[in-house]
């Protein structure tokens, strides 16, 4: 499916039409709705997000990142056409004015400078709207000490958090009404890759903070890991050795590790990080 006009006047809504109860059967055919009212149209209950496609669940390790087009803190944005040929994390939140993703924001929004040295954008997704996230952001810098200059995805409908399988589809289509604890499954931290490919998936509950330091550290990992033919062995960080991939043969490794490695084990070869 192509993309759809973001403007609320062509803006076009999505009913999932039901024709079956079987598994299977459970996202339905997609039905476009045209019939948009404008005497009536409201920034509070207008749709944020144009999808084109629909999935039931959480996007896979190499799965192509679901595209969408949202309206953001910063503007409407096409999130493939936003990461550009860089990486990018896309962390989810239950809803706004919520303890511990105030201080998830606020720390990644230290963090920001870090991952800009990496070639890595960072962007929140709430399941409310973009008006309630600024509010939101006040806070943030009040409480947390660090202004969020990254954007924030608002998902008043439901719909990214759908395409995304962090809710389910009987969810309904509005923020509405709901408690953190309903969105309780929009949790989840989300890497892609420059070729827009799902490089991790993370899922948290809402009690427990993220560690962030991880999600950078794993940046650093699959940046070296994609440059190089080596993995990174428990607890790596930067300056640690490395293990030389099982697919490269000894012949390939004396060539590029001329000095040799650690073999305590003929499938483990261990060598300082490649610059």
């Amino acid at each position: 499916m192509r993309f759809l006009p973001t403007h609320p006047a062509n803006r076009v809504g999505f009913v999932f039409i039901r024709n079956d109860v079987h598994p299977k059967a459970r996202l339905g055919k997609l039905k476009l709705q045209t019939n948009f009212d404008h005497a009536n149209y409201e920034e509070k209950t207008m749709s944020t997000a144009t999808v084109n496609e629909t999935t039931g669940r959480v996007p896979r390790i190499n799965d192509v990142a679901p595209n969408f087009t949202a309206e953001t803190t910063q503007g409407t944005i096409n999130f493939h056409e936003w990461i550009g040929d860089g990486w990018a994390i896309l962390f989810s939140h239950p809803k706004d004015f919520t303890p511990v993703c105030t201080t998830e924001l606020g720390y990644m929004a230290k963090l920001q400078p870090e991952f800009a040295r990496r070639n890595t954008k960072i962007i929140g997704l709430s399941v409310d709207p973009v008006s309630s996230h600024g509010k939101w952001a006040a806070d943030i810098e009040e409480t947390q000490g660090a202004k969020v200059n990254y954007p924030m995805i608002g998902d008043p409908q439901l719909e990214i958090a759908k395409l995304y399988g962090m809710l389910p589809g009987e969810s309904g289509n509005t923020s509405e009404g709901r408690t953190a604890a309903d969105n309780a499954t929009v949790r989840t931290v989300f890497v892609v890759g420059p070729d827009k490919k799902i490089k991790l998936q993370l899922s948290y509950p809402m009690s427990t903070g993220r560690n962030f330091d991880e999600i950078l550290r794993v940046i650093d990992s699959m940046q070296l890991t994609a440059k190089h033919k080596v993995a990174t062995p428990v607890n790596w960080k930067q300056g640690d050795e490395v293990i030389i991939l099982p697919s490269v043969s000894n012949e390939e490794a004396q060539q590029k590790y001329p000095g040799g490695w650690k073999s305590p084990k003929p499938y483990l070869r261990i060598v300082p990080q490649p610059k």
